[in-house]
């Protein structure tokens, strides 16, 4: 708390926490408690950033390089590396106790391994840490010192030999903790394969200790240093190690390969020969064992390869899948593994892709309790059932009676208001894409009360995303989807005549709008009109406010989409006799032109300009192989996209026909005098753009 007022004190407690518990002097008189509090008190020493001087030593305060001065003088390489050797020899070694409970409690063994806070009243923990914070600080001294005890340890020990067996566990444990720190000094590819493989293959009873050493050992060194090409090897080690008859050593191998299989370098087809046993194997193990704490790692382990080798998991997970439903009847206590079987579920669902309607008959009551905010469990298991009402949407190849009654569920959640709206919004997105028809028949009364209600109080970024929603059901729905949310739509007329402030509000606004005008003239007239009476003006008189507004608000849209579908929009009031339309002509005109240069490429091949925005017929999508699969989501899009007027029609040609039919409607004498309203340069640059019409 306050490093400087600490400085005199410094040297008298190095002083009495190293000969305490170093040396001698604390054979016999220390306990536990004792050793872990002079341990953390050292660590906080070594470790404080208040004592370490700045790499240009003139930055530094005073009493900084006090500090410094008093730690340099106590940690000669005399005092360390005793510290070290004696950490190492002495603390690392696996007690009588710890032996006892790994032979009749093993997993409680491997649990009182695990980290957090531990290290602050646990004295193992500590003891590593402690290790760690020295070692980093002071690694060229204590590098060298721990490589000779590395070299002592060469070549196979005698399994009968315990002590030697319990010394070099030690000494890999070391050399584990760091890890990071002998990056420049251990050849660890040559390690595994010259002696710690053949290690691993020592099947003795009396051996496994080291077996599970060396097994954590290299899930420690995976992410600092290990050949790509050894990988075949060490998993057909863990294939080994998965069949030991400790459990410990099995939960061990479990973790390593959860560790190898997260990495970087991670390869599916190096993997997937292994596949099907390793899974087999990891199943056994889920079943094998019995604590809540060892199931959840198990499964953590299971849902990493799952999510890892995506659809080619399917032909192996059909026991899993017969396993959970059982598991999470006997897990209604225990809402952290429910937590862990939901995290399994949806790397199952993604896996599975659209034959997880398969598992429907579990999966659906599973949501349906997990995002039920009237059932207590929804405190643990909300986010994560959230998730996976997410991934079983995008995944579902068509409607089901079940899946649509859990929506039910919804209209609390948003009343919640919580961090998770986000995935809320993206489940009625996904229900929109699934079942247009049958979903908005049955809750879009609902659904625009509650948008209604949700946006009195909600973010700039939570508008954004309500009116998305409502952008998505114009375009599944452009025929009933306007008169299904009036109400909306009517505060989105009066937010873009109001000249709403926020860039990213205004755009999402003109983007809806757009949609209306676009798709659903006899709507949008009747909105002007109700709106007209609201603000006691002419109808005609709120349209040159509307158009005004929204070519003098074009620049706040950014995205190519809505900014060709406000030109298609503003297009759509052509041909018109409506002396308010001709008096914003030259408006209409000049977004057309701006959508023109937003969307026309040219094509190097003609010389000529195409619209890039739109879409070609329905092909089979194809993926590269470090890409996922499209969801059914992503095909329902695509097939969405193909029926929207952005991705269907040219605006080029929609440009010209719109101008022809104007032409045709006021004469060529009135349609010049029209066209003389636009700046001669937009003129000039329209008349490119329609070349060979």
């Amino acid at each position: 708390q306050h490093p400087f007022s600490f400085i005199p004190l410094i040297q008298r407690s190095l002083e009495v926490a190293v000969s305490y518990v170093f040396t001698e002097a604390g054979e016999g008189v220390t306990f536990e408690r004792f050793i872990v509090q002079c341990m953390n008190l050292i660590k906080m020493i070594v470790k404080n950033d208040a004592y370490k001087p700045s790499k240009n030593i003139e930055d530094s305060r005073p009493e900084t390089l006090e500090a410094h001065k008093i730690k340099t003088a106590f940690f000669t390489c005399t005092t360390l590396m005793e510290i070290c050797k004696r950490l190492v020899t002495h603390y690392f070694v696996l007690t009588e106790e710890e032996l006892t409970m790994w032979e009749e409690d093993p997993e409680g063994f491997i649990v009182e391994e695990s980290g957090g806070d531990s290290w602050k009243y646990s004295l193992r923990p500590c003891t590593e840490v402690l290790f760690m914070d020295i070692f980093h600080e002071y690694s060229q001294t204590l590098i060298p010192v721990l490589l000779e005890m590395v070299h002592s340890m060469q070549g196979p020990t005698n399994v009968e030999d315990t002590n030697t067996l319990l010394m070099k566990d030690t000494v890999y444990n070391a050399v584990g903790l760091a890890a990071y720190e002998l990056f420049d000094n251990v050849d660890f590819d040559e390690w595994f394969k010259n002696q710690l493989l053949a290690e691993l293959h020592v099947s003795h009873n009396g051996y496994k200790t080291i077996r599970r050493r060396v097994i954590w050992l290299i899930g420690q060194w995976i992410a600092v240093k290990f050949k790509s090409d050894l990988r075949p090897l060490l998993y057909e080690a863990i294939l080994n190690l998965l069949q030991d008859q400790d459990l410990v050593v099995r939960i061990e191998s479990a973790t390593t390969l959860k560790l190898t299989v997260d990495d970087f370098e991670f390869r599916t087809e190096q993997f997937l020969p292994y596949l099907e046993s390793m899974f087999s194997l990891l199943f056994q193990l889920l079943q094998n064992v019995a604590e809540c704490d060892t199931k959840m790692h198990v499964l953590h382990v299971l849902s990493c390869v799952i999510e890892r080798v995506s659809i080619q998991i399917r032909p192996y997970v059909g026991c899993l899948v017969q396993y959970l439903p059982l598991l999470w009847k006997q897990s209604e206590e225990h809402n952290m593994l429910r937590c862990a079987i939901l995290t399994t579920l949806i790397h199952l669902v993604q896996g599975l892709g659209e034959d997880s309607k398969n598992l429907y008959p579990f999966l659906l009551p599973v949501i349906q309790l997990s995002t039920d905010v009237s059932q207590p469990p929804h405190v643990y298991l909300l986010e994560d059932g959230l998730e996976l009402w997410l991934v079983t949407l995008e995944n579902s190849p068509c409607i089901t009676p079940e899946l649509l009654r859990i929506f039910q569920n919804m209209s609390a959640l948003l009343e919640l208001s919580s961090e998770n709206l986000k995935t809320c919004f993206q489940i009625i997105n996904a229900y929109i894409f699934l079942a247009a028809y049958d979903f908005l028949q049955t809750y879009a009364v609902g659904l625009c009360h509650s948008f209604c209600e949700v946006l009195k109080d909600i973010t700039t970024e939570g508008q954004v995303q309500v009116l998305k929603v409502v952008e998505n059901i114009l375009k599944v729905n452009p025929t009933e989807g306007p008169h299904m949310f009036q109400p909306l739509l009517l505060s989105v007329f009066r937010g873009i005549i109001d000249g709403e402030r926020y860039p990213v509000v205004m755009s999402t606004y003109l983007g809806v709008m757009g949609r209306v005008l676009l798709q659903n003239t006899s709507f949008f007239s009747s909105l002007l009109n109700q709106i007209a009476q609201e603000f006691q003006q002419q109808p005609d008189h709120l349209l040159g406010n509307l158009i005004e507004m929204w070519v003098d608000r074009m620049d706040s849209i950014t995205q190519p989409e809505r900014r060709k579908l406000s030109a298609l929009a503003l297009l759509s009031l052509l041909p018109s006799s409506n002396s308010v339309v001709q008096d914003k002509f030259c408006g209409i005109i000049n977004i057309c032109v701006e959508g023109l240069h937003d969307i026309m490429t040219e094509d190097s091949e003609t010389g000529t300009y195409k619209d890039c925005m739109l879409m070609t017929a329905f092909e089979e999508p194809t993926w590269a192989e470090d890409e996922e699969p499209p969801t059914e989501q992503d095909k329902r899009k695509k097939l969405l996209a193909l029926r929207d007027p952005v991705h269907t029609v040219p605006l080029k040609q929609f440009v010209y026909e719109k101008l022809k039919a104007q032409q045709e409607l006021l004469g060529e004498p009135g349609f010049q005098a029209l066209m003389e309203t636009v700046d001669a340069e937009i003129v000039a640059q329209l008349q490119e753009f329609l070349q060979g019409f």
